[in-house]
């Protein structure tokens, strides 16, 4: 009798066709591989010294310019031309400069769904299992292993189960309650295990609100990071794809090596302070500290709904930036860039002074994008804050929501967001 399992258990058992559980090794079948401009040129590379001739299947290989979006050097461009031509001749899609974050695009396209293997060469492709399937961040030798031949060996994960409770306080965003966890698991609690959410207060985040969660549990060490498939999910994947598919849900009775409540009702917000994003503290231990630059975008802050917040948040402070502050803007995709467009939002930050930048990473990886001067303060909707991310060694990076870098942008100090209702 088969045993009761996990969702990632029930998607790699289905994925490599044996009854797997975790600590097993497995070679699946993958669903999608996705490169960046940042690895697959040495994926490339591997390819052909893999003896690579043809991929497995063209419709299930992409690639996306989003982390030197623009280049910014002729090095970075050369890259551009290297993944822009091997697409080319093997029939792959790509996602040009401008058009956004791999995974962010292909959540909005439709390209992901439910009980899905994704993989991706950006550690953060783990965003994806908010819609119920696994996504995991590979090295370039195994992306260029899966391009060949469509298949990748992994080691079923142990999972976390993360039970979310409680009533959501206003004024309590989703990055302040995803730093909450992070710290909670430290930066390798969760090291090669898959966090499985679940729990009453699901319901009180939306879908792009979930990514976030997803998206920081690599900072935690995460394999992958799964949500159910429920009426929120489905109602984002509605309008996106037209396949249905069933959800994928752990068994009654399933292993997990650890359960961790989070109670977000006896949350407030967050800020994780230089070097690492899983040193948080409340974001009282930090107010007053003076701030240079503010940097609004990336996979954790660079949606619809994280711009609207923002804004709110700069109209009710006076409808400006203190002097002294550089506020930079990047969306984190072309759809959102078009969205806030088409609603005003853009305009309203320009108009304020901020500087916006082309759909993609961004400032956050510091290989595009505004680069902090020494000695800077920066705070940063972004997911890591280590020494040097951003492409200054001596600058200070602080991790906040959309709404905390608002407020540091509107006082040119840390500030906690509920200042300004």
């Amino acid at each position: 009798m088969t045993r009761p399992k996990t969702i990632s258990e029930k998607i790699l058992s289905a994925k490599s066709g044996v009854d797997a559980h975790a600590g097993d090794i497995v070679v699946c079948n993958v669903d999608l591989v996705i490169g960046t401009d940042a690895s697959s040129p040495m994926a490339i590379d591997y390819f052909n010294r893999m003896g690579g001739e043809r991929l497995f299947d063209a419709r299930r290989v992409l690639f996306s310019l989003d982390h030197y979006s623009p280049p910014s050097t002729a090095k970075t461009a050369a890259f551009h031309d290297e993944v822009r031509g091997f697409a080319a001749r093997h029939g792959a899609e790509l996602y040009e400069v401008g058009r956004g974050i791999s995974h962010q695009i292909v959540a909005e396209v439709g390209r992901v769904l439910p009980g899905d293997l994704v993989i991706g060469a950006d550690s953060h492709t783990v965003t994806c299992g908010a819609l119920n399937l696994f996504a995991t961040g590979v090295g370039s030798s195994d992306l260029a292993a899966a391009m060949i031949t469509g298949r990748i060996w992994l080691r079923v994960p142990e999972t976390i189960k993360v039970t979310l409770t409680g009533e959501r306080p206003a004024g309590l965003a989703a990055k302040d309650a995803a730093l909450a966890l992070i710290a909670e698991l430290g930066a390798e609690g969760a090291n090669y295990q898959t966090l499985e959410f679940d729990g009453s207060a699901l319901a009180a985040f939306t879908l792009e609100e979930r990514f976030v969660f997803s998206n920081l549990a690599v900072e935690a060490g995460a394999k992958a990071a799964i949500f159910p498939l429920d009426d929120i999910a489905d109602a984002y994947l509605a309008g996106r794809s037209g396949e249905r598919r069933d959800a994928t849900a752990s068994d009654p009775g399933a292993a997990y090596s650890r359960h961790i409540e989070l109670d977000v009702s006896a949350l407030s917000p967050r800020i994780a302070i230089p070097h690492s994003p899983n040193d948080v503290v409340p974001i009282g231990s930090a107010e007053g500290t003076p701030v240079h630059m503010v940097f609004l975008g990336t996979c954790t802050g660079g949606r619809v709904c994280d711009f609207h917040d923002a804004l709110a948040v700069l109209e009710r402070a006076g409808g400006r930036v203190a002097p002294g502050v550089q506020l930079v803007v990047t969306p984190a995709s072309r759809e959102v860039h078009l969205r806030l467009i088409e609603d005003g939002t853009l305009a309203k930050l320009a108009a304020m002074g901020a500087i916006v930048t082309t759909p993609g990473c961004g400032a956050c990886c510091g290989t595009s994008g505004a680069i902090p001067g020494d000695g800077m303060t920066v705070i940063s909707t972004a997911n890591r804050n280590f020494k040097a991310r951003m492409g200054n060694p001596t600058a200070l990076i602080y991790l906040a929501s959309p709404a905390a870098c608002a407020a540091a942008a509107a006082t040119g100090v840390i500030t906690d967001p509920r200042t300004f209702g």
